[in-house]
């Protein structure tokens, strides 16, 4: 990458075949949102960032250090995409998924973050996923800037369901607050889902209530950068019945999650 210090931004080149705007709005992160100028903007942790595409620039409105110190990993800039595309390219539908959206990225998201949105995201539209928790921050998160944090798990733990009532979240109030629970406490090991293969975090993370696996698939995939989590929802499982009946490539394994997702818009949008 070529990196060019700004007044107030840095402009990236060179960044490879890299998507902004299908890499945060592909369905798996659900607080980035496009303003007034075209820059995609959204509260990550405790930052917040404004970020634009053109035709060969990333353009970063952040200093060198805040880019170098979180948002070039968050966005996985670092990982050889197009090594992964041709190797996926092996599988005829693969190849034509990589062909038509090639720019997608895994992002790099908080864990208790990715479990709590994808809790709120089961039999749910995205923007009423959003929606949740967009009232979901600003009712017990922190004032940020040009927006509110994600409330933590011990913020969330010590409230009951009904306290959640202004979310409009439904039965999935009470399941946030038990994965508040068991995270706060421990009862549910973040650090080992860390460091453990990922048949540890699939049996830990469906001890919280209401979680199953696709929902454990998808915090593994997308809050602890395990690419061979594989969720499967209502596209994947057609997929899946119509491409693979026998069972998915050997082409893509170890990397069955950043796979899933190029066929998911793929098949969302293509066909």
């Amino acid at each position: 990458m070529k990196i060019t210090k700004l007044h107030n931004s840095i402009e990236i080149e060179d960044f490879g075949s890299f998507d902004l705007g299908l890499s945060v709005d592909c369905g798996q992160s659900f607080r980035w949102a496009q303003n007034e100028k075209g820059r995609w903007c959204a509260v990550v942790g405790s930052r917040y960032l404004e970020v634009e595409q053109t035709t060969d620039k990333l353009i970063f409105y952040t200093d060198e250090n805040e880019f170098e110190l979180f948002w070039r990993n968050y966005f996985d800039l670092d990982t050889d995409y197009a090594a992964i595309c041709e190797k996926l390219s092996a599988d005829e539908h693969l190849k034509a998924a990589t062909a038509a959206c090639p720019g997608i990225h895994i992002l790099k998201q908080e864990p208790w973050e990715a479990l709590c949105s994808f809790i709120i995201s089961q039999n749910n539209n995205i923007p009423r996923i959003k929606g949740i928790i967009d009232r979901l921050c600003e009712a017990f998160g922190e004032k940020a800037d040009f927006g509110y944090t994600f409330p933590s798990a011990e913020r969330l733990a010590v409230l009951e369901p009904e306290d959640l009532a202004p979310l409009r979240a439904g039965f999935r109030a009470k399941y946030i607050i038990d994965a508040a629970r068991k995270v706060s406490n421990k009862e549910v090991d973040f650090e080992k889902i860390k460091t453990e293969p990922i048949e540890f975090g699939r049996e830990e993370l469906q001890k919280i209530k209401g979680v199953g696996a696709k929902v454990a698939e998808c915090t593994l995939l997308y809050g602890f950068y395990k690419v061979e989590a594989f969720p499967v929802d209502v596209w994947v499982r057609r997929i899946m019945e119509e491409m693979y009946p026998d069972g998915f490539p050997e082409c893509a394994d170890k990397v069955q999650g950043i796979a899933q997702q190029y066929l998911f818009h793929w098949r969302r949008t293509c066909f």
